[in-house]
């Protein structure tokens, strides 16, 4: 017996033959990829939203300064949780800019204040330089820090892929070592979370967006050290985590990645919502404009945090 062939969705089907469409290069170099995937948010990203504030910041880092973005859609506001947000791409590419939109939309839709993080990326800085940048930087806006003019009561981490990665390792650390303000939620949209090879890695592995080459790539410059729970998250303890949310995506090499680490959650006795998107890549919540479909299903994201954060 054959598997069926997996759900794909009428506007990812197009998304997906002009992806495929495109040449593949040569060779990868992360600066040229670094560029590539700007202007990839550029033209697939939703605009936007009106933010009261946004500010360019730094906080301490163990390496020196951390690059970090405010966003708030009020001017002035209450005590409140704030999201902390660390972007994808890898390890290696994004930044600041190529999640900026999802930063706002994420003020906006949750009326609260976003801190996304540019940690150290690879090949420049390898594994562990960008948990070491993340629970840097959590710490630090737990502590209600001057710059952000705000009483911080929560921390609530989110990111896709090795975002996600990032945000459930940070989350983990919040948990066994207390911060100023309590970890409150952890949002994972298709986290890399293991060293799987086979299932859907394999399945997925090629034109479905996100492909096996790619993974491998990002891995032969970040180095992570096979069994690290700060590396490969799904090695550590759930016990005693946050509330969680995790994400998956029909289509994405990643999807057993994150399902495993939800059941790894609820066999914990943890607090969590686990979406499956039948039919869509990869990356959907940063692809709104090239996708309704992806709109859809960020929207249902950010529905999920509402109510998980209403129990705060």
């Amino acid at each position: 017996m054959t598997d069926s062939p997996p759900m794909i969705r009428e506007d990812v089907q197009g998304f997906l033959a002009l992806v495929n469409s495109l040449p593949v290069p040569e060779t990868l170099d992360p600066v040229e990829q670094r560029a590539g995937y700007l202007a990839l948010k550029a033209m697939t990203e939703a605009d936007p939203q009106p933010m009261a504030v946004i500010k360019d910041l730094a906080c301490p880092g163990p390496a020196g300064a951390i690059p970090v973005r405010f966003y708030d859609v009020r001017e002035r506001r209450d005590p409140s949780p704030v999201i902390l947000f660390f972007h994808g791409g890898g390890f290696v590419i994004g930044d600041l800019d190529t999640h900026n939109s999802l930063c706002t939309e994420l003020s906006a839709e949750l009326d609260l204040p976003v801190l996304a993080v540019h940690y150290r990326l690879a090949p420049e800085h390898p594994f562990p330089a960008a948990p070491d940048d993340c629970e840097a930087a959590a710490r630090w806006l737990a502590g209600s820090p001057a710059e952000l003019e705000r009483t911080v009561t929560g921390v609530v981490t989110i990111g896709g892929s090795a975002g996600g990665n990032l945000a459930t390792v940070t989350a983990r650390a919040l948990c066994d070592k207390p911060a100023a303000a309590p970890m409150v939620l952890q949002v994972l949209l298709y986290p890399a979370t293991d060293e799987s090879q086979d299932g859907s890695m394999a399945k997925f592995a090629e034109n479905h967006f996100l492909t096996k080459q790619a993974m491998d790539w990002f891995y032969a410059l970040y180095l992570p050290k096979s069994g690290d729970p700060r590396a490969f998250p799904l090695h550590a303890s759930a016990k005693g985590m946050c509330p969680s949310i995790v994400a998956t995506a029909g289509l994405d090499p990643l999807q057993d990645q994150g399902r495993r680490m939800a059941a790894k959650l609820v066999d914990a006795g943890v607090d969590t919502v686990y979406l499956h998107i039948d039919g869509m890549t990869h990356d959907f919540s940063s692809t709104r404009k090239a996708l309704p479909s992806a709109a859809a299903a960020t929207a249902k994201v950010i529905a999920a945090m509402k109510l998980m954060l209403q129990k705060v």
